[in-house]
């Protein structure tokens, strides 16, 4: 049988090695599509149909899970990624395989194993209110707050009083609403995970944003969107809704 791929991968080198690998060793698999950004992948899903889409995590404007916030995906995912943390859970519930880079190609084979297995029984849509509730912290819901070391002291910082976190030369930072900065021990990406996606968006790979901290927003040239923040709260790094990721961002703020 044929099975219809996608592969989605934001860096042209990996994406060309994934496609000539699954090419050169299963006869079975046709690539169909190639995206490599969550606005780019949403567009072709909505027009095309895939049996099995080979995802990678982090993406040009974005990560994965915004994919599945906007629209369902159909077939069977394997998840390929540089990254071993929040998203294994996530994806053992519902992806058929996860792949760490480098892929190996045994690895590779026994992701395709298990794509052609399940096509033979059936093929299951990825549910992510099951992925959402996997990658929360266990034992509880999204973060109520981050406990903050300074030197012999801890500092907890409740969630809610959160404006927008940031990163900036390898160091990721909170900012609360009384204009308040701790260094974070934890990456972005990391922290994303634990938020609740309804209070706050990453507006970019440098910033997460919580609703509350939005003032107004204004139109730049080329399509992006620039943020002002309420009274009081100082700006730390460029407030810029990327032209890729204008369209998920309006819609988060619609909800």
């Amino acid at each position: 049988m044929t099975i219809k791929t996608l592969v989605i991968e934001d860096e042209p080198r990996a994406r060309k090695n994934l496609i000539t690998l699954l090419e050169e060793n299963f006869p079975d698999i046709k690539i169909i599509g190639e995206t490599g950004s969550v606005r780019e992948t949403i567009a072709w899903m909505k027009e095309n149909e895939a049996d099995a889409v080979f995802m990678d995590v982090e993406l040009s404007d974005g990560n994965c899970f915004d994919i599945f916030r906007h629209i369902e995906v159909k077939g069977q995912v394997v998840m390929t990624t540089a990254y071993d943390n929040y998203a294994v859970k996530a994806f053992e519930v519902n992806s058929v395989d996860y792949l760490l880079k480098p892929i190996e190609i045994e690895d590779l084979r026994r992701a395709v194993s298990r794509i052609e297995k399940n096509l033979h029984i059936e093929s299951p849509s990825i549910d992510f209110k099951k992925v959402m509730e996997a990658i929360k912290p266990s034992g509880e819901s999204y973060k109520d707050r981050f406990i903050i070391r300074l030197n012999d002291r801890i500092v907890p910082v409740n969630v809610r009083d959160i404006a927008y976190m940031y990163s900036e030369a390898k160091n990721s930072y909170i900012v609360t609403y009384e204009d308040t900065s701790y260094v974070l021990d934890e990456s972005l990406d990391t922290v994303e995970a634990s938020l609740d996606p309804n209070r706050f968006f990453r507006i970019s790979r440098s910033c997460i944003i919580a609703e509350d901290s939005i003032e107004s927003i204004s139109k730049l040239l080329g399509g992006r969107l620039r943020i002002s923040l309420k009274k009081g709260i100082s700006c730390s790094t460029e407030m810029t809704v990327s032209r890729a990721r204008v369209p998920l961002f309006l819609s988060w703020l619609e909800k």
